[in-house]
């Protein structure tokens, strides 16, 4: 009888605070979506002093047992949606998921949290105001806010249906909620997860529209990338135009790390082009949107070097150089044509090792011994070819060709050590000119307006957040694609983006297939990969 008074509480204080007409829009919002969910989250606002006042043993769940009180909520929500038909996919009670957000806590010390004159109670999980002073920050974590799973047995009826839903609990680790071992209650057998049901918790800086355009695309593994590299750069190219080469700097951006973490991540790009211009200006926008994007300047060294310092004691010194600066993020070095013929063999050879070694010679700076430093470079590298610059002398010729592109400019094992090498001729095969020259006609007249709606809906700063969101999703392997002459590329209209998932669900079948023929040992989850 506590239990349904309590639950009565909580259904007259969403009426009378508004919180009922919010969960009915939130509710409208997840029906209408196209998306298949395992979890709808719904953030419920409290103010304690009114629910006090309305129900005190309402008030002193939420206060000291919130777990338990977000429970009595989500009997409420569910109830509301199956007798208002809210949402028609919602099968059980345990596909709610109710975050309690409160107004404030009561002005009384035992709410008060102070890390000086408490120790840490692991215990407790109630709500507490922490009072001090931040020093530090970390990066937002991504985590699964809630999961499906299945039942590996099919001849069992908990194979089907939303009965295994697992929530993320405040404080709980990923493995609490994802992990390999579950087992059926009823058959004992294993449990799988159906992937196309896992929610994440995207961080709540991504814009709205980002959430509708990955909602809408949902269905498929690949049309959210295409979309987002159509509209990229739209206030320096405009969209439809150099797809291929946003997707990817796009990639690369993705690649970036603002910690110590494995080398690997790096993923360097050289562009071939006729249109240094309009590439050198996409480049050096894309850098901006990373915390540690270097422009590297042509008259300064890439890497560190030594230098006296005059005006101290005398004692030698490392200048760090653009490559050191850029650790974790991108160094943007321009057009390989300005550089000398030492400057690339150096290029090559940082790139290969990932390091460099700093020689200090003893006698040169008044000390007995020679010395030497090593720095790991962390940091990813742009940078283009200009194919109608004729000061080249420095390059070897060769008559290499990869694809359509020349690359008999380019010396091939400098070309070896990028990881994505790409021919950008032309903006777009069926509209290579026009909409450039129309683009570069209003900027000029009109150098701060935004010529397109892509511009007003998705902001530079929507695209840091969710570059920001992509690291943390991100992998660290690239699967190398066709040129365009074979591969849909360009993305004209939704016709387009339908050929473009066909064709990358052959060429992910391709794989597998592969991979089972000459890899016999190789474990292949295609719900995973």
């Amino acid at each position: 009888m506590a239990n349904l008074k309590m639950k009565e509480a909580a259904l007259i204080y969403l009426d009378r605070s508004g919180g009922l007409q919010k969960f009915i829009n939130d509710c409208k919002y997840y029906n209408d979506s196209k998306q298949s969910y395992a979890v709808y989250r719904f953030n419920i606002l409290i103010n304690p002093s009114d629910i006090v006042e309305l129900d005190a043993e309402l008030g002193n769940h939420i206060l000291h047992h919130p777990v338990k009180a977000a429970e009595v909520f989500q009997s409420v929500c569910f109830i509301a949606v199956k007798t208002l038909s809210l949402i028609g996919q919602l099968q059980t009670e345990t596909q709610i998921n109710i975050v309690l957000k409160l107004t404030h806590l009561p002005s009384l010390p035992s709410y008060s949290l102070n890390f000086c004159e408490f120790r840490l109670d692991y215990t407790s999980q109630r709500f507490y105001m922490m009072q001090g002073i931040v020093i530090a920050m970390t990066t937002v974590t991504k985590y699964t806010q809630g999961a499906r799973f299945l039942c590996s047995d099919e001849a069992c009826p908990l194979s089907k249906g939303f009965q295994y839903i697992r929530v993320h609990a405040p404080g709980a680790t990923e493995s609490a909620t994802v992990r390999n071992d579950f087992l059926c209650n009823l058959c004992s057998s294993s449990l799988q997860e159906d992937r196309k049901f896992r929610v994440l918790g995207v961080p709540s800086g991504i814009s709205d529209n980002f959430r509708c355009l990955l909602s809408l695309t949902s269905s498929s593994c690949w049309k959210f990338t295409a979309i987002l590299a159509n509209i990229f750069a739209s206030h320096i190219v405009p969209p439809g135009t150099y797809n291929f080469l946003k997707l990817c700097l796009l990639m690369s951006l993705v690649q970036t790390r603002d910690s110590n973490k494995e080398l690997e991540d790096c993923l360097d790009i050289l562009i071939i082009t006729s249109d240094t211009l309009l590439v050198d200006r996409l480049l050096n926008y894309s850098i901006n949107l990373v915390p540690r994007g270097v422009r590297h300047p042509v008259s300064t060294e890439i890497f560190p070097t030594l230098f006296r310092n005059n005006y101290g004691t005398g004692a030698v010194s490392i200048q760090a150089g653009s490559a050191l600066l850029a650790k974790g993020g991108i160094c943007f070095i321009g057009d390989l044509a300005s550089y000398k013929k030492d400057k690339l063999e150096q290029l090559q050879s940082v790139m290969e090792s990932r390091s460099i070694t700093v020689y200090i010679p003893g006698k040169k700076f008044g000390d007995d011994t020679n010395q030497q430093t090593t720095f790991p470079i962390q940091c990813s590298f742009w940078s283009f070819i200009d194919m109608d610059s004729s000061s080249r002398k420095h390059m070897q010729k060769t008559n290499t060709l990869i694809g359509q592109m020349d690359c008999s400019l380019i010396p091939a094992n400098l070309v070896e050590v990028f990881g994505l090498l790409i021919n950008c001729n032309e903006s777009s095969p069926c509209h290579p000119f026009l909409p450039t020259v129309q683009h570069t006609l209003k900027k000029a007249i009109d150098p701060e307006g935004l010529l397109y709606l892509a511009s007003k809906q998705f902001t530079t700063e929507d695209f840091e957040k969710a570059y920001c969101m992509g690291k943390r999703l991100k992998g660290a392997t690239v699967f190398c694609v066709a040129p365009n002459a074979v591969f849909p590329f360009e993305l004209y209209n939704e016709e387009y983006l339908e050929q473009r998932d066909v064709y990358l669900t052959q060429c992910q079948q391709q794989l597998l297939q592969f991979i089972a023929t000459y890899g016999p040992g190789t474990a292949v989850f295609a719900s995973d990969e």
